[in-house]
């Protein structure tokens, strides 16, 4: 028994659809109920699982413990919490005001903690269970331009790891899920429409700024839904895919300042990283980071 927050698009419903077919019985939510049900019915004719949709805010804690609880009462247990739901925030900092703030923490954030607050007593309780935190690798890589974004996400990953240490002696399992620019609707919604409009955002191609930012392709999301179970059936505590999402975020660990300057210097040399991340543009014999005088750094 799994339930799936943000399922009606992306990864979230790739992975429901990859749930069902292995045979898995899936409550999949979103803030559409409508949405949530019709697509809840194309994924259950995946079979041999099964799936239902029911409508959830996961910034609503109220909401989210109701349906982890009827959802545990209906089926006897609950084996399996995605915590997937997100919403992108991103632009300059001057730029950004507390509204924007705020809503990526209440989703990105506090809708994780919702999701753990609800679902981590039921599997104390039954001995067993396993939480998936869909994080980003925006929360192990620095990301100018995506702060209040790869701020949330990094937050993940840090409640992951710690929960993931707690609940190992009462046999519940934690994975967190951090993958590279995946090929899904967010790209293409922009800022949420009741938030202040940014200049900043205004002005670039958020699609073609992600695929840039991630090697020039974008990961499909059913492959990562099946990276991400393989993950899960494996107890990682981290899954990072793609592969060159991988790269990036072994030279991070490596070599913060290297990557930082690698990262500065493409984004300076490419117009619409410079536009999306604020990096200047590099004065003439000049590296972002980097001052040349006499032929030594300084």
């Amino acid at each position: 028994m799994a339930i799936v927050t943000g399922g009606t698009s992306g990864i979230g419903r790739a992975l429901s659809a990859a749930l069902v077919r292995r045979g898995d019985t899936v409550v999949l939510t979103g803030t559409d109920g409508a949405a949530a049900a019709r697509v809840a019915e194309q994924v259950a004719a995946g079979g041999p699982g099964a799936a239902s949709g029911a409508e959830l805010d996961v910034r609503d804690a109220a909401a989210v413990g109701g349906l982890v609880a009827g959802t545990a009462s209906r089926y006897g247990r609950l084996d399996l919490l995605f915590n997937n739901a997100g919403v992108g925030i991103g632009g300059r900092i001057e730029e950004l005001s507390l509204a924007h703030w705020d809503r990526a923490v209440d989703v990105n954030l506090r809708g994780v903690v919702h999701g753990v607050h609800a679902a981590y007593p039921v599997m104390v309780r039954q001995g067993a269970g396993h939480i998936v935190n869909t994080a980003s690798v925006a929360g192990l890589l620095p990301n100018p331009g995506f702060a209040p974004y790869a701020m949330t996400k990094w937050g993940v990953v840090g409640l992951s790891l710690a929960l993931r240490g707690e609940a190992a002696s009462h046999g519940v399992r934690v994975t967190v899920v951090c993958p590279g620019g995946v090929d899904t609707p967010m790209l293409d919604r922009g800022m949420p429409p009741d938030l202040p409009r940014l200049p900043s955002v205004e002005a670039i191609d958020v699609r073609t700024v992600i695929r840039k930012l991630n090697g020039g392709r974008l990961h499909d999301a059913d492959d990562l839904a099946a990276d991400v179970l393989r993950g899960v059936d494996r107890n990682r505590p981290i899954v990072v895919a793609p592969r060159q999402a991988r790269i990036a975020w072994r030279l991070m660990r490596l070599s913060p300042s290297l990557f930082l300057r690698l990262s500065q210097v493409l984004a300076a040399r490419d117009p619409d990283l410079r536009s999306a991340t604020g990096v200047a543009a590099p004065a003439t014999g000049e590296l972002p980071g980097r001052r040349l005088s006499g032929g030594r750094e300084r």
